[in-house]
């Protein structure tokens, strides 16, 4: 059979037959650190040129047996140029066009890291990394992965060139996605085959009586043995060298949460309509939760909807609050459910909007803007009014994962070179003495510092029984930036990626702020679901659960450490989230069932938090097997 290859040439889409393309073959093995190959490109897809400098999207035609992460890059006269891509097709041919601008330069500034980095496509989705530069004598394709799980495969049929955007396409003749929102082409211990099966484990659950006396808590989570001064609010208090939160009602209390606390997750409603060809059968509309968004329908309403018919949205939300009895969580944290945290049931914490970031540039203010301080101030009032008196709520964070951090110079030239504004009134003046990577960044950090103060300054005056829970940096923001931190966070902040938490790290926060800490993301994720591994990889669902108990045990062991949220309560959807993500990264899945490894580690480590932050007890030793990040890839090929 002849294949076709497709041209654009003086902006005609031309259809030219070729020789016969040659399929290749990838086994990657799990006993190497890195393992792939790179393959001559006119092998794969004769003729195509080697200069793309006419062309937009590179499209591969391809089937791997795994979702798990793998690179995919080019050898050009000026080096080699790859990505990481992620497939919502594991075991199925799908056609993936990847924008070959990601490839030539660096991403697009946003406000936050996963805005900067992922992209979203059809089939798949693209993580921004590694050297970009010209697409140039191109002769090879190199593809290869990080610590592979379970000796996977990929097979590459096509190689194409495109101006315009061809658009992805499942090429598969099974669904992608069964009628519960599963991975369709695949199978594990305890996947759901029937609705009867399902309506067992459920019943089986709803059976239960739980409650928090294994974890000695009092009514708002604090530990009953471990009291000091009550003032009816959330604060911190360091005793004995010890830093904790202190509860309303005066018990020594540890953060125990969760990210993204909601009824209904694993499906994403505004992407299911979008892949219909993907799923044997999509939700009935009409099953949303939420009168604001009648369409935001998905999987894990659905499967609410089948386990508690139309009570299904209070019901569900009661079912939180006992399942979160039962593991020893007791804070609701970021990006949660309005209506769980209103139950008043778990402590909260929330994320302030309107501050400006949104309008800024990599995630900065223009805080220059003549009447900043008074939007900011109108907007924080109006947030905050109907908390201020509500003793279940921790404390606001003022931002996410700022993409600045770390780019301040880049930062600065994009200022520069854009339109009018008070932000480049301010620093062409701040440069005017000489411009250098040092200056700019003070210019930043300085202006980080303005922001941080006004907001700050509103926040505590119109609520002052809450607590200032900081920025959730992404990054080791540097000394600088911890020295404008003290003296105006509460509580500083940010997100750990890792095995466990640097103590060396966490010894340099305390030291630069005098402040408490608290992990706002973390988490761990296999591939056995069809979903991305996450950001850090285990081989297995007993391994996430060992991971788990490794790391927040390690973290609290730190004197300074008094909370943590897992990132997340749900699975993300299998075909990804507005940018892209499908990670295997939940305590409960899209059928509404507990990932039964995670929450025993869950409750048993919650069970010894209060010890271990202590220092009666150790954490534990016991280390994940295999556990990997989602870093930059070792300069490695099959070792």
């Amino acid at each position: 059979m002849k294949h076709i290859l497709i041209f654009i040439t003086a902006g005609l889409l031309l259809t030219l037959p070729c020789q016969a393309q040659k399929n290749v073959k990838i086994k990657f093995d799990s006993n190497r650190e890195v393992s792939g190959k790179k393959f001559a490109i006119r092998d794969i897809s004769p003729g195509i040129p080697a200069n793309w400098d006419g062309f937009n999207f590179v499209v591969l035609e391809f089937r791997i047996t795994t979702p798990q992460r793998f690179q995919v890059g080019f050898t050009t006269e000026t080096g080699y140029n790859e990505l990481r891509v992620m497939s919502y097709c594991p075991n199925g041919w799908n056609k993936l066009a990847i924008p070959l601008r990601f490839y030539r330069a660096l991403p697009d500034a946003a406000h936050d890291l996963a805005a900067t980095y992922n992209q979203p496509r059809y089939t798949g989705w693209v993580n921004l990394g590694g050297k970009r530069g010209p697409l140039q004598g191109i002769d090879s394709i190199g593809i290869r992965m990080n610590a592979p799980i379970n000796n996977p495969v990929l097979e590459l049929r096509s190689i194409s060139l495109s101006k315009d955007d061809p658009g992805d396409q499942y090429l598969g003749k099974e669904p992608m996605v069964d009628e519960f929102g599963q991975w369709n082409l695949g199978d594990w211990e305890g996947k759901i085959k029937s609705a009867g099966q399902l309506t067992k484990e459920w019943n089986s659950e709803d059976a239960e009586v739980v409650s928090t006396k294994d974890y000695n808590y009092a009514k708002f989570g604090g530990y009953l043995s471990a009291t000091v001064k009550a003032t009816g609010y959330f604060r911190t208090e360091k005793i004995d060298g010890r830093w904790w939160f202190v509860d309303p009602e005066g018990y020594l209390f540890l953060s125990v949460g969760v990210d993204c606390v909601s009824p209904g997750g694993g499906g994403n409603a505004l992407n299911i309509g979008k892949r219909n060809n993907l799923f044997k059968e999509l939700p009935p509309p009409g099953l949303s939760p939420r009168p604001d968004r009648p369409n935001a329908v998905s999987f894990g309403n659905w499967n609410l909807f089948r386990r508690y018919g139309q009570s299904y949205p209070a019901k569900s939300k009661e079912l939180i609050i006992k399942r979160m009895d039962k593991w020893g969580l007791n804070t609701i944290c970021n990006w949660s459910n309005p209506e769980v945290m209103a139950l008043n049931r778990k402590a909260f914490m929330l994320q302030l909007h309107g501050v400006g970031i949104e309008n800024g540039i990599m995630g900065l203010p223009d805080v220059y803007t003549p009447d900043f301080a008074a939007r900011v101030d109108a907007s924080i009032r109006e947030f905050v009014t109907p908390y201020r008196e509500n003793p279940w709520l921790i404390g606001y964070f003022s931002g996410n994962e700022p993409s600045w951090t770390g780019q301040e110079e880049r930062l600065c030239g994009m200022i520069l070179s854009g339109a009018d504004r008070p932000f480049k009134t301010e620093l062409t003046k701040f440069l005017a003495g000489g411009d250098t990577p040092e200056k700019r960044k003070q210019f930043v950090i300085h202006t980080f510092s303005i922001f941080l103060q006004t907001v700050n300054k509103s926040l505590k005056a119109h609520d002052p029984n809450h607590l200032n829970l900081g920025i959730r940096f992404g990054h080791n923001p540097g000394k600088e930036i911890l020295a404008v931190c003290k003296g105006v966070f509460d509580v500083f902040s940010f997100n750990c990626y890792d095995l466990a938490p640097k103590k060396e790290f966490m010894d340099q926060i305390t030291e630069g702020t005098g402040l408490p800490m608290i992990i706002g993301e973390y988490h761990v994720g296999t591939v056995d679901r069809g979903m991305a591994q996450s950001l850090w990889q285990v081989n297995s669902q007993k391994e996430r659960g060992v991971a788990f108990s490794y790391y927040t045990e390690t973290a609290y062991a730190h004197p300074a450490l008094i909370g943590t949220a897992w990132f997340q309560w749900c699975d993300q959807d299998l075909t990804g989230r507005n940018d892209g993500e499908n990670y295997n990264c939940g305590l409960v899945d899209v059928t509404d069932r507990p990932y039964t490894y995670m929450v025993e580690s869950v409750g048993a480590t919650a069970k010894k938090l209060l010890q271990i932050h202590q220092g009666t007890i150790p954490p534990t030793s016991l280390q994940p097997v295999k556990a990997r990040g989602h870093g930059a890839i070792p300069d490695l090929w099959e070792k």
